[in-house]
């Protein structure tokens, strides 16, 4: 496979590790660089672990993928950039939530960027 491909999918697998990692260790930071406020309680416990394990899990699969050459590992993360994106429209349409424009389109293109790689590896 194209080296430029396995760049363009591991590097958002590394970020998304990074995100995780940063969740579990500086949570308000991140929480603002996603424009969502920390909550408080059992609310900022799950949203502590929900995203860190969310990050991690795709990060985790994407770079296990690339590495292993498996494209099965990729699947994972592709379902949760896809439902994510999915989710963000539906808060939007249905709840009241602003329009995330830029959050969705980096989920579909990194989406996009996965499956076109899932295509072009060769599961060992």
């Amino acid at each position: 496979m194209n080296t430029s491909w396995k760049v363009a999918a591991g590097l958002p697998g590394l970020v998304f590790v990074a995100m995780g990692l940063l969740w579990l260790v500086a949570p308000g930071f991140v929480s603002g660089q996603l424009r969502m406020e920390l909550l408080s309680g059992d609310g900022l416990s799950t949203q502590i672990g929900d995203l860190a394990s969310f990050f991690l899990v795709m990060g985790a699969c994407i770079l296990i993928g690339l590495n292993t050459g498996n494209r099965v590992w990729l699947y994972p993360s592709i379902m949760l950039l896809g439902l994510a994106a999915i989710g963000r429209t539906i808060s939007w349409l249905f709840h009241g939530a602003a329009l995330a424009i830029d959050m969705i389109v980096v989920e579909v293109v990194v989406a996009t960027i996965l499956i076109i790689v899932s295509g072009k590896l060769a599961d060992r």
